[in-house]
C-alpha cells in the first residue's frame, strides 16, 4: 500500500526528527506521535520521553507544522517490557528489553494507535531498510553499517513491514545531523539515547534491588569440577562471559560460564571454557514468514554489537531451532537474541534459550 498518512514515532532526538522532516519535505501528510513510558524513578521520567524530550519533539513538530500527540503507554510498558526484564533476571537469564519493546509496544500498541488515528504507515528513526522483492517485504541492513539496527527489528513480520517506513536507512549518521541543521531543527546536536531507558544511570543491579522482587540469594562460586572458589551476592548480579566483579583470587582470568539457578551456583572458568559451537533458540520468527533452507549457511549475530559468524539453522518446531556454528563463540547468553542474515538481508531471529 502506498503511504497516504504517516505517523512518525517521535522521541525528541535527532533521528526521529529528521525522519519526520524528510517525509514532510517529500510532501506526505505527517503527524507526530510520542509514547510516554514507565520509569523506575517516581519523581523523574523515562529517558526516552523525559519532559525535555517531549518539549524537543513538540518544538520539532511546530517547526515542521505538523500535529503532535502523546500516547500514555506506561502501564503496558511496565507490564510487558519491564516486568519481563525483572522476571528474566530472576530466572537467571539476561533479557534484551529493547527487543520486547519493539515487538509489543512500538509495533504493537503504538502502530495500532497510529492506525486508529488514520495513519496508513508508521515511520521511525531506525537505521534499517525495507524493500519489496518477489511479492515479499524484506528487511535489509542500513547503509551506515556502524548504525545498523536491523538486529533489534528482526521480529517484524510482513504485516508490520508493509505498514512501516525507515526514512534514514540509506543515510549515514553524519548526513542525518547535517540534514537536521539544513531543516533548522533544534535537536541537531542532541546526543544519541542509550539502552535501558527505564533504569537510572544504567545501573540495572540497583534497579532490580529497588523493585523488591524475589531474586536468587547469595551462594557459592565454583569451577567446572565443583570446587568452591568464593561467594556471589546473587545470580542476578552477573551475566555470561563477565570477568570483572567476581572477587576471586586466581592466577588466571576467570569468566562466568553458567548461572546454575537450581543449585544457586555461579560456575566460572577460562575463556576457552566459554566457547560453544551450538545452542538453541525459541520465540523464533522469520521476516518473510518461512524458514530458509536447512542447507543455507547464514550469518548469526548473538548480541547487538557482536561479530557475525557462519551458522546453519536446524528447525526443531515452528518457533524453535538448533543453531550450529562453523566456529565457536564465547558470548552466547540465554535471554539475548540470535539474529540471522544472508548477505545484506536480515532474515529473522529468536531468543537464545540454552
Amino acid at each position: 500500500m502506498k503511504p497516504q498518512r504517516i505517523a512518525v514515532a517521535m522521541s525528541g532526538g535527532v533521528d526521529s526528527s529528521v525522519a519526520a522532516a524528510l517525509l514532510v519535505d517529500q510532501g506526505y501528510d505527517v503527524f507526530g506521535l510520542m509514547m510516554r513510558l514507565w520509569s523506575a524513578d517516581p519523581d523523574g521520567a523515562n529517558r526516552c520521553c523525559s519532559p525535555q524530550d517531549v518539549a524537543n519533539a513538540r518544538q520539532v513538530a511546530e517547526r515542521l507544522s505538523i500535529m503532535f500527540h502523546e500516547l500514555d503507554c506506561q502501564d503496558s510498558f511496565k507490564r510487558v517490557v519491564v516486568d519481563a526484564f525483572i522476571d528474566g533476571y530472576a530466572k537467571g537469564i539476561t533479557p534484551n528489553p529493547c527487543i520486547e519493546c519493539n515487538r509489543s509496544i512500538r509495533w504493537g500498541l503504538l502502530l495500532d494507535h497510529a492506525r486508529q488515528m488514520g495513519a496508513t504507515h508508521m515511520a521511525t528513526g531506525h537505521y534499517a531498510q525495507i524493500v519489496r522483492r518477489s511479492g515479499r517485504y524484506r528487511l535489509l541492513r542500513a547503509t551506515d553499517r556502524s548504525k545498523d539496527q536491523s538486529y533489534v527489528l528482526h521480529m517484524l513480520d510482513q504485516t508490520a513491514l508493509s505498514q512501516t517506513l525507515f526514512p534514514l536507512g540509506v543515510h549515514t549518521k553524519e548526513e542525518v545531523r547535517a540534514m537536521a541543521r539544513h531543516f533548522d531543527l533544534p535537536v541537531a546536536d542532541r546526543p544519541d539515547s542509550q539502552d535501558l531507558c527505564f533504569v537510572t544511570d544504567d545501573d540495572y543491579r540497583s534497579f532490580l534491588r529497588s523493585q523488591q522482587v524475589v531474586l536468587p540469594p547469595p551462594g557459592p562460586i565454583v569451577d567446572l569440577r565443583g570446587k568452591v572458589l568464593g561467594r556471589h551476592e546473587g545470580l542476578a548480579e552477573f551475566t555470561i562471559g563477565q570477568r570483572k566483579g567476581l572477587r576471586i583470587a586466581s592466577s588466571k582470568p576467570l569468566y562466568v560460564l553458567v548461572k546454575d539457578l537450581p543449585r544457586n551456583r555461579l560456575i566460572v572458568g577460562s575463556r576457552q571454557d566459554l566457547e560453544r559451537s551450538e545452542f538453541t533458540v525459541h520465540r523464533l520468527s522469520w521476516v518473510i514468514g518461512r524458514a530458509p533452507s536447512r542447507r543455507k549457511i547464514l550469518l548469526v549475530r548473538v548480541r547487538y554489537h557482536a561479530e557475525e559468524t557462519p551458522a546453519r539453522v536446524l528447525p526443531l518446531t515452528q518457533t524453535s531451532a538448533r543453531v550450529i556454528l562453523e566456529a565457536p563463540l564465547t558470548d552466547i547468553t540465554p535471554g539475548q537474541a540470535a539474529v540471522f542474515y544472508l548477505d545484506e538481508e536480515c532474515l529473522g531471529g529468536g531468543i537464545i534459550q540454552s
